[in-house]
């Protein structure tokens, strides 16, 4: 498994991560380990997860994700061996995640109380990426990057990004994080935390967790750049645009167990102009004689501004193939391939 750099740190992590939303609800305790303990075993050295988790978000689940990694981290004892990474939630409405009952805010004192309860559900007394889950302010669309601009209308209580980053950066002093981390975030706000970090020596930013895959590839309209000159490398979510590239979905098919049959939240892969796009790569991965998710991780991970690509997985079977598509050469005739239909489909689901 190759390891690559964290943005400028003397971290370095796997190609491929872990990604843990469905620990606590799709998974259980003994399934996360088990998941846990197969991407140690094959190279995998970064895991990922957030005190939203797991997915669907409710106040009855909340934290159990980071609980079961925890559980984890104790009875291995291997600590020193991964790298734990996890979010704080950004604007929310939702009040199951503070002891006051508050909406969630990027505040002071919403981000200590998060930080806190995050280092002892996963039982250990520092997080060596602390990402941004969303921002604070209210953007055009979720993931800070759309294809269709729409006018986000300013909230009367923004916290700011300097509150934040001096915020992020008591953090670090006091060792309870190691590296700062974004996700979901546009280009703009990137550059505004690089530019506060440098002007008052905060916390420099040294990752971006968006999505990116085949249908959607608006990472590379402002930010790919940004990772090019400042390296802050690409934590890549979602590379099988939420099970949609695999093609379990095909044909209006309801596979027994999917996210798609259990919770119905796939809604970014259900655009105009989604399924023709979709369809699309699964046949070109037909043709090629390859299979349609291994095709999409190794299109991802094949792009110099990824740092990452998180896989997510129900069971052992699913991650073993999906970790395949370190086997998958994106040839210049593949990457060609892929382009033409990029030209014809573009970003369908951002």
């Amino acid at each position: 498994m190759e390891k690559r750099r964290l943005g400028r740190t003397d971290i370095h992590v796997s190609s491929l991560s872990l990604g843990t939303m469905t620990f606590g609800e799709q998974n259980t305790e003994a399934e996360g380990h088990a998941q846990l303990d197969f991407s140690l075993d094959r190279g995998i050295n970064l895991f990922d997860a957030a005190e939203l988790y797991p997915i669907p978000p409710k106040a009855e689940t909340q934290g159990r994700t980071e609980e079961i990694i925890g559980t984890w981290l104790k009875a291995r004892g291997n600590r020193d061996k991964v790298v734990i990474a996890t979010k704080v939630v950004g604007r929310t409405e939702n009040t199951w995640f503070r002891n006051d009952g508050s909406e969630g805010r990027l505040t002071r004192a919403q981000i200590e109380e998060a930080v806190d309860k995050s280092l002892k559900r996963l039982q250990t007394d520092y997080i060596d990426l602390y990402q941004i889950h969303w921002p604070d302010r209210n953007v055009s669309g979720f993931g800070s990057n759309p294809t269709i601009w729409k006018e986000p209308k300013p909230c009367d209580d923004e916290t700011s990004i300097e509150v934040t980053l001096e915020a992020m950066d008591r953090l670090a002093k006091a060792g309870k994080i190691r590296q700062l981390g974004l996700s979901n975030e546009s280009p703009w706000g990137t550059m505004r935390f690089l530019e506060l970090a440098e002007r008052n020596c905060w916390p420099r930013v040294v990752s971006i967790q968006n999505a990116y895959n085949l249908v959607n590839r608006t990472f590379e309209g402002g930010l790919a750049e940004i990772t090019h000159r400042e390296q802050v490398g690409l934590l890549a979510y979602s590379a099988l645009g939420q099970g949609y590239l695999t093609g379990k979905y095909r044909n209006g098919a309801l596979p027994a167990g999917a996210r798609k049959t259990l919770f119905d939240r796939l809604q970014r892969y259900e655009k105009p102009g989604a399924e023709p796009a979709i369809n699309a790569y699964l046949d070109l991965a037909e043709e090629l004689g390859v299979s349609p998710s291994q095709l999409a991780i190794a299109f991802v991970l094949s792009r110099g501004f990824t740092t990452s690509v998180i896989l997510g997985a129900t069971s052992l079977g699913q991650l073993e193939h999906d970790m395949g598509a370190l086997d998958l050469d994106i040839t210049e005739e593949i990457e060609g391939r892929i382009n033409t239909l990029f030209q014809h489909h573009g970003s369908p689901c951002p």
